[in-house]
């Protein structure tokens, strides 16, 4: 193909933070312009972010029916290819239906969908019209996310037994829903959010992390949700044990009132043979522990030869330059585009470019939220992970 993919975005105006991460991570590569967008509720920041952006007049809308609408009227050398949708949690399902009706492929923000049954009828029409779904759970993007599920679908670390995985922050340890934070209040409003808070937001990041990882999926689960900040409406706290399907038992903690805690998503894996651990605040790194052997420091961007032609295709740069959230987001951006790309030209992706999480990666989320919930509110000890 000899031109960029055309993208047009809805919600991530200029008061927005996740539009922008958006932007820079779909211009990372040169593979990706933003054309049009509907990227506020609120007309005046709407139109101001168009400008911001520099976009034709003709193409900043002020609500995203009419843009996918006149988007789709557009001549075939014009018209966009993907539209991003990055609204609060109950406004993707109908755009993201609507993009698809139109023939726009879609990226969408994480959860998927408001509940598990719009995300199956997400499924159905994506599977209908042939389109192609990008879900951007951020983590799977890390070079050395990749690394280490390669070496666990290998077999480097024997059969798996255990998996702990966490993901502590501590943004959320005040009422700050109500001091005017809009991030909070959207993400601890039921209407907005949906039926989990933490476990929603971040929970299942560390979810997907943990079967992207491991290849295998949860199967039973054991949960116990919590608020822990009085007179909030959402869970803000909360553990997990796990089942996998390989046999394999596991252990999920997140908590958005972890004071002083950024960031701190970190996995262990362990199998027969050794383990692996990653945490995402040093994103470069892959600790592997062996049985009979030191633990061996695994760093991505030097060519010593054990790095997985995943890894590879997701490094950006020479050892000791290091790469971060912005480029594993690219990482997702680009593989979309390559998959996209080798489509429109009738061609066949690689094996690496098919590797970002999809529609089905949704299902899974949304499942995770509803099966948390429901064994949080059940005196069983074990759930029975229903989808």
């Amino acid at each position: 193909m000899t031109r960029k993919l055309r993208m047009g975005m809805i919600g991530g105006g200029k008061d927005a933070f996740i539009g922008a991460i958006h932007r820079i991570a779909a211009n990372m590569d040169g593979l990706i312009e933003l054309v049009a967008g509907a990227l506020s509720i609120n007309n005046e920041i709407a139109v101001d972010s168009g400008k911001m952006l520099f976009l034709d007049p003709e193409r900043t809308y002020l609500d995203f029916k009419t843009m996918l609408e006149k988007e789709a009227a557009m001549p075939a050398d014009k018209r966009l290819d993907f539209v991003t949708i990055v609204t609060p949690n109950f406004a993707h399902f109908e755009p993201a239906m609507m993009a698809l009706d139109k023939g726009f492929n879609v990226v969408i923000e994480k959860p998927i969908t408001f509940s598990l049954d719009e995300a199956k009828k997400l499924k159905e029409k994506v599977e209908a019209t042939g389109l192609t779904l990008l879900l951007t759970h951020t983590y799977t993007g890390y070079p050395m996310v990749k690394q280490a599920k390669q070496m666990v679908k290998d077999g480097a670390l024997g059969k798996i037994r255990k998996v702990w995985v966490e993901y502590p922050q501590g943004w959320l340890s005040k009422m700050s829903e109500r001091e005017g934070n809009a991030q909070a209040a959207w993400r601890t409003d039921p209407t907005k959010s949906g039926k989990s808070g933490c476990m929603g937001d971040i929970g299942t990041h560390a979810a997907n992390l943990a079967e992207y990882i491991t290849g295998s999926k949860i199967e039973k689960l054991c949960a116990d949700l919590n608020i822990m900040v009085p007179g909030r409406a959402l869970d803000d706290d909360g553990g997990v044990l796990l089942r996998f399907d390989n046999g394999a038992a596991g252990v999920l903690m997140a908590s958005q009132v972890a004071a002083g805690e950024e960031n701190a998503l970190k996995i262990r894996v362990y199998g027969e043979k050794g383990g692996l651990e990653w945490a995402q605040q040093e994103p470069n790194t892959l600790l592997v522990k062996w049985l009979d052997k030191p633990t061996e420091i695994y760093r991505a961007g030097n060519g010593y030869g054990f790095q997985s032609s995943y890894m590879t295709a997701n490094t950006r740069t020479p050892g000791g330059h290091p790469e971060g959230y912005l480029e594993a987001f690219g990482n997702l951006y680009r593989n979309f585009a390559r998959t996209l790309t080798a489509k429109i030209d009738g061609t066949q992706p690689a094996p690496e470019s098919l590797d970002f999480p999809s529609v089905d990666d949704g299902i899974r989320g949304m499942a995770f939220i509803d099966n948390v919930v429901r064994s949080s509110q059940s005196e069983a000890k074990w759930t029975t992970f229903e989808i």
